[in-house]
């Protein structure tokens, strides 16, 4: 029956490169336009921002579903190494964090749009800053992770499976 799974290649991978951070990067991007595009509506009372906004964190809730299932896939690949270890749980803890709260902030937004497609409450805009926060912090762990540790980079791959990283 294993013989049926793909050989893992030089980065760790059963495919040419990790996906997690391509599909992090939509939800990143869609998150914070739409926070952008409610920031930029509220001021210049140009209502039809909102529905940009809606649509881009609605998208981003499905994604970030799909990054978080290619996140934990590629972490279990990645065999981290006891320093790196201990950011990639802090980053796996909040990213499912993110998640739920993603998808909270998303169900407000909808109830928002229903009620009043025209207005967004001042609170609104102060949890999608609180959600920018939370997405650059993941971000900079994100960037530690392959950056700093070189998960999933040849010569990490290497220096674990010869033994070589504790």
């Amino acid at each position: 029956m294993l013989d049926w799974l793909p050989n893992l290649n030089d980065h760790n991978l059963p495919y040419p490169d990790t996906l997690h951070p391509i599909i992090v990067h939509f939800v990143i991007a869609m998150v914070l336009f739409a926070v952008a595009c409610d920031l930029i509506g509220y001021f210049t009372k140009n209502s039809r921002l909102f529905e940009v906004s809606w649509w881009n964190m609605f998208f981003a809730t499905i994604a970030i579903f799909v990054a978080i299932i290619f996140g934990q896939f590629e972490a279990g690949l990645a065999k981290p190494y006891a320093v790196a270890a201990n950011v990639l749980n802090i980053h796996t803890l909040i990213g499912w964090s993110l998640s739920g709260i993603l998808a909270a902030v998303t169900a407000w937004r909808y109830v928002i749009r229903l009620r009043s497609p025209e207005k967004i409450p001042v609170a609104y805009l102060g949890i999608g800053l609180l959600l920018t926060f939370i997405i650059v912090t993941q971000v900079y762990l994100g960037d530690e992770l392959v950056w700093v540790y070189g998960l999933h980079t040849v010569p990490v791959v290497e220096a674990t499976k010869e033994g070589l990283l504790p």
